[in-house]
C-alpha cells in the first residue's frame, strides 16, 4: 500500500485554514476516502481577526513554527514513518511567494531524504479535482467555478492538465469582497469573512439596499468586485455604522442596518457569479456537449446561499452541480495529495531531489500561475495589462511536455 504526504500552503493570500493541513491518503483505497489529518499547534484564525486580510511575513512566519509539528503529528497518528511513504506533493503556485516557500522547503527536504517522487501541485487545479474524491461520477469534461479569497476562476476542464479559462475577476475576487465587507460591518473574522456576513445576512432584508450589479455591460464571463466593495463602504458610512462597535454590543437598529447590508451585499454579489456562470455554461457547451457538470469549489463554495441560487442555475440546463463538503471547498491538504495522486498516476512528477539543497537555491515558486489558456470571446483588456511576471500557464507546460515524449 503506497501513502502519500502533502506539504504546503496553509493560507491562500492570509486566508485561514482551520485544522485540516496536512493529509496521508492510502493510494489503494483512494475512493474510501480514508485519509488521517492533524490540527496545527497553533491557532491561525487570531492572526485573520488581527490584521482583517494579508499580512505576508506573519504568515510565513506562523507557517514556519509549525510546518514541522504538523507534518510529524500526522505520521504519528497515521502510524507511519517517512519511509512508508510513496511520495509528497506540493503546492507551487499561485500564491505569496513567502508562504510557498516554507512548504516547498519542507516537502524537498522529506522528499530527499527518504528518495520520495516530489509532485508540484497547481493551487486552483487541486480545487477542481478535488470534487474527483468524492463524486466517483465525474469525468471529464466539465466546467468549473473556483471561488476564493484570491481567485475568481471559469474553466474547462478538459482533462488532467489541460484547462481553458473562460473567465476570471479583473480586480477583486469575491471572498476578498466578502472579507472586506465583514470587516467594514465590524463582525467577528475569527472564521473568515464569508461565514459571518452569510450568518448575519440571515437576519436582513437582501432588497434593502440597492447595489449595481457589476460588469452588467460586458458580455464575458470575466468578474469584478472593487466597484461593489466601494459601493458597500459607502452604504455603511452613509448608515454611520462604527466597525470598531462589535455586533454583539450593537442596538437593535444598527444591527438591522448592518444585517440588510450584508443580505443586499450577498444577493447582488452571487447576481454576479449567476450571470457569468449562465454564460459559462453556454460557451462550454459549444466547445464540449458532453459536459454534465459545474464544479463549484474554493471557500466561498460553502456559502449555502451560493450553492442554493448556483443550482437554479444549472438546472436551466439539466446540468448537476458538484460542491466538495465545506472542509474540502477551504484550502485543505486533502485536495492537494489528491491532484498529487492523479498527476502520478499519469507519470508526471519529479524525481527525488537531492537531500540538502544549497543555500542559494532557487525554488521553483510560481506565486503569478494560470492555470489554462484564456478563451478568445474571454479575453480581457484589462487583465492584459497585468501580466507582467506571469508563468506559463499549467496548461501550455503539459501540452509541451507531451509534445516531447
Amino acid at each position: 500500500m503506497g501513502y502519500w504526504i502533502w506539504l504546503g500552503r496553509f493560507m491562500e493570500r492570509c486566508r485561514l485554514v482551520y485544522g485540516n493541513c496536512c493529509f496521508i491518503i492510502p493510494c489503494s483505497r483512494y475512493r474510501e476516502r480514508k485519509w488521517r489529518n492533524s490540527q496545527p499547534s497553533r491557532v491561525f484564525s487570531d492572526l485573520l481577526a488581527r490584521y482583517g486580510g494579508v499580512a505576508p511575513k506573519m504568515a510565513e512566519e506562523a507557517h514556519s513554527q509549525v510546518i514541522d509539528q504538523v507534518v510529524q503529528d500526522t505520521l504519528d497518528k497515521a502510524g507511519l514513518t517517512e519511509k512508508e511513504l510513496s511520495a509528497v506533493a506540493v503546492t507551487i503556485g499561485p500564491g505569496l511567494s513567502l508562504c510557498l516557500r516554507v512548504g516547498v522547503q519542507k516537502a524537498r527536504r522529506v522528499a530527499g531524504n527518504f528518495n520520495l517522487p516530489i509532485i508540484g501541485v497547481h493551487h486552483m487545479e487541486a480545487h477542481a479535482l478535488v470534487a474527483r474524491l468524492i463524486e466517483k461520477e465525474l469525468q471529464f469534461p466539465f466546467l468549473a467555478l473556483l471561488i476564493s479569497g484570491g481567485h475568481n476562476l471559469l474553466v474547462l476542464a478538459h482533462d488532467l492538465g489541460h484547462y481553458t479559462q473562460l473567465g476570471t475577476t479583473i480586480d477583486d475576487a469575491i471572498g476578498e469582497a466578502f472579507d472586506k465587507t465583514a470587516k467594514w460591518l465590524g463582525l467577528d473574522m475569527r472564521k473568515s469573512g464569508g461565514p459571518a456576513v452569510e450568518q448575519l445576512a440571515q437576519e436582513g432584508d437582501a432588497e434593502s439596499v440597492r447595489f449595481s450589479i457589476p460588469m452588467k455591460q460586458h458580455k464575458d464571463c470575466n468578474f469584478s468586485y472593487a466597484g461593489l466593495k466601494t459601493q458597500v463602504k459607502l452604504a455603511i458610512a452613509s448608515r454611520n455604522i462604527d466597525a470598531k462597535v462589535p455586533l454583539l454590543c450593537a442596538s437593535s437598529q444598527d444591527r438591522s442596518s448592518r444585517a440588510d447590508i450584508a443580505a443586499s451585499f450577498q444577493r447582488v454579489a452571487v447576481l454576479h457569479l449567476e450571470e457569468r456562470c449562465e454564460r459559462a455554461v453556454e460557451w462550454a457547451l459549444k466547445i464540449e456537449p458532453s459536459i454534465k457538470q459545474l464544479v463549484v469549489s474554493g471557500g466561498v463554495a460553502s456559502n449555502q446561499y451560493v450553492r442554493a441560487r448556483l443550482d437554479q442555475v444549472v438546472k436551466k440546463y439539466s446540468l448537476q452541480l458538484v460542491c466538495p463538503p465545506p472542509n474540502l471547498c477551504t484550502d485543505n491538504g486533502v485536495m492537494v495529495a489528491w491532484t498529487g495522486i492523479e498527476n502520478f498516476r499519469v507519470g508526471r512528477y519529479d524525481p527525488p531531489p537531492p537531500a540538502n539543497d544549497p543555500e542559494d537555491f532557487m525554488y521553483d515558486l510560481r506565486p503569478r500561475w494560470p492555470l489554462g489558456e484564456e478563451y478568445a470571446e474571454g479575453r480581457s483588456e484589462a487583465r492584459s495589462l497585468r501580466r507582467a511576471r506571469v508563468h506559463p500557464s499549467l496548461t501550455s507546460l503539459v501540452q509541451a511536455s507531451l509534445q516531447q515524449q
